[in-house]
């Protein structure tokens, strides 16, 4: 088996996308409207694998120093591959593309693979050969999620609450412009809490929304007309995840974020998703942050792993 690899280029954005549409293990984060919404943050080393004149497999990347990461700019990475491909020409392609870094005087790999729960066709071959080869795994982040296939497991105080809440007079809506949410309890809550903004800036989430309308949803919590709650969920085949959450301090005496959030949890699970990814629970200064741990266990979730390897290029 041949094997050719190139890096990406403006001249592949269709086969890369219309390759993302096709593959088992691919949401829309790697369509390259999303990935090069910050391309000025990163620099882009994404790869395409092609056996003989046939694309075989894509690797969302990008190279800081002598280091290549599988993607920082994303939630997840990871290699993406048809349906049909077997385990055995995935060992191959991973050779290949460690091969091609070292020919790039590529000193370290690191590599973030998408949770399991994403697919229900699984996605676990490539962690397997990356241990075989020596990779290490660096560390484990709690990603807290929760299960929409079997019945639910919210908290007794939790549901209290929210029947409590169901009697005031709070609104929900899918709301088409993201300004409230960002302006009015996003942007002012990280910076008194945390001294940080989003991720994305309200002119990018409205950009990336513009490009994948069915995939970024803005919900909103009301009272009397003034916003007190939202979540930003990124949906996908089998999950949906929730990207944003946050409340004013209006909302926190109403509990408006726990409300929100059982209302979309039953929302979703009426829709058939599979998962309800609220994200992971780690701290600046500690493993983890107990309280938000204790907070997302309290909604239903359970803890799935984000892994994230190393790999020495030698």
């Amino acid at each position: 088996m041949k094997y050719t690899i190139r890096k990406y280029s403006q001249d592949d954005y269709l086969i890369w996308n219309d390759f993302v549409d096709q593959s088992k293990n691919a949401t829309f984060l790697f369509h390259r409207d999303f990935m090069e919404y910050h391309i000025d943050r990163f620099e882009d080393f994404s790869l395409l694998v092609f056996e003989e004149e046939k694309l075989r497999a894509i690797l969302p990347a990008n190279k800081k120093g002598n280091a290549v990461y599988s993607h920082q700019g994303l939630t997840y990475g990871g290699l993406v591959y048809l349906p049909k491909l077997k385990a055995s020409k995935v060992e191959f392609i991973l050779d290949e593309i460690l091969f091609f870094l070292k020919e790039n005087e590529v000193e370290n790999f690191y590599y973030k693979p998408i949770p399991d729960f994403y697919f229900s066709e699984g996605n676990a071959a490539i962690d397997f050969f990356l241990l075989k080869r020596g990779a290490v795994l660096e560390r484990k982040e709690m990603n807290l999620v929760v299960n929409l296939t079997v019945p639910l497991k919210i908290s007794k105080s939790k549901m209290k609450h929210f029947r409590r809440i169901e009697n005031l007079d709070l609104d929900i809506f899918e709301e088409e412009n993201f300004d409230p949410f960002w302006e009015k309890i996003l942007e002012p809550r990280l910076t008194e809490k945390f001294g940080a903004k989003p991720v994305h800036s309200k002119e990018e989430i409205a950009f990336l929304r513009s490009k994948f309308r069915k995939n970024i949803r803005q919900y909103s919590a009301y009272r009397n007309d003034e916003i007190i709650a939202g979540i930003t969920i990124f949906e996908t085949k089998n999950v949906v995840k929730s990207q944003y959450g946050a409340t004013s301090k209006i909302g926190e005496e109403f509990r408006a974020l726990d409300f929100l959030f059982i209302n979309l949890i039953h929302k979703y699970k009426r829709k058939g998703k599979y998962f309800f990814d609220m994200g992971i629970v780690d701290s600046d200064s500690e493993d983890y942050n107990l309280g938000l741990l204790n907070q997302k266990e309290e909604l239903g979730c359970t803890v799935y792993n984000q892994d994230f390897y190393k790999i020495e290029i030698k």
